[in-house]
């Protein structure tokens, strides 16, 4: 990050007011009049509130999984495609979102995301057979995916000198989800009757408020648009720019990326089971689960803060690895006697993702750039994701215990450290690949 940008977010100014795009990022986003008082305020309400829906479609699932293939007489293959659809979906749908933000703008697509969203949860509780609640699930999921990209965009395009702070911030709120419905979907489904349909459904009503700030948003960044002249609109149809695969930091954010993610699903997946197999009592694993997720909350707005007022990030990349191999190794030699020291340090270790989305915002120059990256990077990574949980089911299941798993899980982390530093490092896509600012 440029000096000059540290030193404005340093200044309390900063702090009460949306930057207008300089000059220099004029041409990524073109403005004939400035932004309206209310659009800071009501932009930050509706980040937190998009992040606090990113995870519960999926982790409120999780927690009533069971009732579900019970309710729908599901399959285990179709049960098992089922938990594999959300990385799938974020790969797809995350490859459309540049197109659909140079058409409609961030702002609006993000309003459609929230609506997909609202809509999906809506209709899966009275879906009958499998087949339906898949298709309701991955409407959803199409929602999360776009969110998922363009909530970078986002910062980047109206708050470019805080990009750390907001990374933070909508990072945390997206913990917050995860841990919040991770928590709570069982004890409310039963205090509303029991049946998981309605437990599902509740989640709905978040998503459906989610969508409420993003109208007025979406209004206004349309009559901004109408509004550029059209030679300044012309050169932003011209910035389509060299393929970004050219990039070595693209690369490296890509695969960074999508080892952190293998990582967290086979935490968010296996780990309640590494500590049941060695004699844990079901419901302390899921506390112990929990606590590695609720571990996100607060890291999710201290790194990247703190990435964003470092122009090297490699060392925090380092510094979470290594947290995670210390993880690993204790559930490797003595799961149960150090449980909770476990489920802290991979609590830790799995703050790599606001770290890599913060870094994905530090590596471009312009608005532009960052929803190339952003795309590149989520749709690559997640990608990668996909075989990592059923490669440690299937050593598992193979090996009869999890010396093997663990090992594998911990090796992985390596090439992860070494990527995360290649990524951290000081340079911009735009450089690299001579994009446009």
């Amino acid at each position: 990050m440029p000096d000059e940008e540290i030193q404005t977010l340093n200044r309390p100014e900063a702090a009460r007011t949306v930057p207008a795009p300089s000059r220099s990022a004029a041409p990524a986003s073109p403005q004939v009049q400035p932004d309206p008082t209310w659009l800071g305020p009501v932009l930050i309400v509706g980040i937190v509130l998009a992040a606090l829906n990113l995870r519960p479609a999926i982790t409120s699932l999780g927690a009533l999984f069971e009732e579900v293939r019970t309710g729908l007489g599901m399959s285990g293959t179709v049960a098992g495609l089922i938990t594999s659809v959300p990385a799938l979906c974020f790969a797809v749908f995350g490859v459309t979102a540049p197109r659909l933000s140079r058409r409609f703008g961030p702002a609006a697509v993000v309003c459609a995301g929230m609506a997909a969203v609202a809509a999906g949860l809506l209709i899966r509780p009275f879906t009958h057979n499998a087949a339906g609640f898949l298709a309701a699930s991955a409407l959803s999921l199409a929602g999360i995916a776009l969110t998922n990209v363009l909530l970078p965009v986002i910062v980047k395009r109206w708050f470019p000198d805080r990009v750390g702070t907001m990374t933070g911030l909508y990072s945390m709120a997206l913990a917050l989800g995860t841990s919040l419905a991770a928590a709570v979907t069982v004890p409310m489904t039963s205090a509303l009757g029991g049946s998981w349909r309605t437990g599902l459904l509740v989640w709905a009503v978040l998503a459906l408020v989610a969508v409420l700030p993003w109208l007025p948003v979406a209004a206004a960044a349309r009559r901004q648009k109408r509004a550029a002249d059209s030679r300044a609109a012309a050169t932003v149809r011209a910035d389509a720019g060299p393929k970004i695969v050219r990039s070595r930091t693209a690369w490296a954010l890509a695969c960074y990326f999508g080892l952190q993610a293998t990582g967290a699903y086979i935490t968010m997946g296996w780990l309640p089971q590494i500590f049941r197999d060695a004699g844990v009592s079901a419901s302390t694993a899921g506390v112990l689960l929990a606590v590695t997720m609720v571990m996100g909350v607060p890291l999710a707005f201290v790194i990247p803060n703190l990435a964003g007022r470092m122009k090297n990030q490699g060392a925090i990349a380092v510094t979470l690895g290594l947290f995670g191999l210390v993880g690993y190794t204790g559930l490797h030699f003595a799961p149960a006697a150090g449980a909770w020291a476990w489920a802290l340090l991979l609590g830790v270790s799995n703050c790599a993702f606001p770290l890599v989305i913060t870094m994905i915002g530090l590596r471009a120059k312009s608005p532009a750039g960052v929803v190339k990256l952003s795309a590149f990077a989520q749709s690559v990574g997640y990608l990668i994701s996909i075989p990592g949980p059923l490669l440690i089911g299937a050593l598992y299941q193979h090996s009869g215990g999890w010396d093997l798993p663990l090992t594998v899980m911990a090796a992985l982390l390596v090439p992860q450290i070494a990527l995360g530093v290649l990524a951290g490092r000081d340079r911009t896509i735009e450089d690299e690949c001579g994009m446009r600012d």
